[in-house]
């Protein structure tokens, strides 16, 4: 029997329950993962509400990243040992390869042999949150060196994974936060500039940093926010949007997508994860940039096993700085 987290009706942090099951021995092509932690993304808060663009068969299970030590392999599996430290790409479907437990079946395929230099937590942090800024930015954007790119609510894990990748390419990566009380904190992660939406005009400080206006913006946010963003890009700029945190309707700012032909694209890291040759692509920058110490996950807080509930509720409360991880 191993432990796993549960939820029987959509609602708060409160529905989530942590239950007994029997885990089956892994399937062909499947491993067995005793999992050592777990990383935290909105999407499973939003999955548990029932706001998610899955619509799991309740009960369900949750959870899209997990690290851990490999138990077993299924028939077919050559790739992984017992033994094996390990972390996982997260699944198109959590309902289907659902991460919260102490033991999980996972597609080999989805698996990766972490660096030894990581731990179990950062593991755990690492997958979702550079394949997402990955994708939108070097796979999508082919943003280049000099280049400025705004990324908003960058004291996200995405966001400050972003900022990290912009760096390790030589962009010029500009934060957008709420307010100034992360400012001091988003510099030393590797801002070059900072601007509080609360406290500052962001069209005209956008437009102070960038003098030709900015051709890539990433945002996690919409809403009212695409009219100053829209206003301070580039002709033949592109807005990609992964998010949609924002409660209020996101206006089509037409006349500025019409004046300078601006792309505003939606992205799914499911585009990366789900072709084999982007993603080989994806692992290696990634690989190679958490070798050389160019990408370090961030972790805001570590919760245990049992605070699942509590975890998600400071998950939702948006004041981490980084990546919420449990350990299991």
């Amino acid at each position: 029997m191993a432990r796993v987290v549960r939820f029987h009706s959509h609602g708060g942090p409160e529905v989530l329950r942590i239950v007994d099951i029997e885990v089956p021995q892994p399937g062909p092509g499947e491993i067995r993962i005793h999992v050592r932690a777990l990383g935290l993304n909105r999407a499973e808060a939003s999955m548990r509400n029932g706001s998610y663009i899955e619509k799991p068969t309740l009960p369900s299970g949750l959870g899209l990243e997990a690290a851990g030590v490999v138990e077993a392999v299924g028939t077919g599996v050559e790739v992984f040992a017992p033994g094996d430290a390990v972390s996982i790409i997260p699944p198109r479907s959590m309902a289907r390869w659902p991460a919260y437990g102490e033991l999980v079946n996972f597609p080999a395929e989805l698996a990766v042999k972490h660096p030894p230099s990581l731990s179990f937590e950062a593991a755990a942090a690492t997958w979702m949150q550079y394949l997402t800024a990955y994708g939108a930015l070097i796979d999508v954007a082919r943003l280049g060196r000099g280049e400025p790119v705004v990324i908003t609510a960058a004291s996200s894990s995405v966001g400050l994974a972003a900022i990290q990748i912009a760096n390790r390419i030589g962009a010029v990566p500009i934060a957008v936060t709420r307010t100034s009380a992360k400012k001091i904190a988003l510099l030393d992660a590797g801002a070059a500039h900072v601007v509080a939406l609360a406290e500052e005009d962001l069209e005209a400080r956008l437009k102070a940093i960038a003098l030709h206006g900015v051709r890539v913006v990433l945002d996690a946010v919409g809403g009212p926010i695409f009219t100053p963003l829209t206003a301070a890009m580039a002709r033949g700029g592109i807005l990609i949007e992964y998010g949609g945190l924002s409660p209020e309707p996101t206006p089509f700012p037409l006349f500025e997508v019409l004046a300078k032909t601006l792309t505003l694209r939606g992205y799914l890291v499911h585009e990366i994860t789900g072709d084999p040759a982007r993603l080989e692509a994806a692992k290696a920058f990634i690989l190679d940039g958490l070798a050389s110490g160019a990408l370090k996950p961030i972790v805001a807080r570590t919760f245990a096993f049992e605070e699942i509930a509590e975890a998600h509720r400071f998950l939702e409360a948006g004041e981490q700085f980084g990546k919420i991880v449990v350990t299991v």
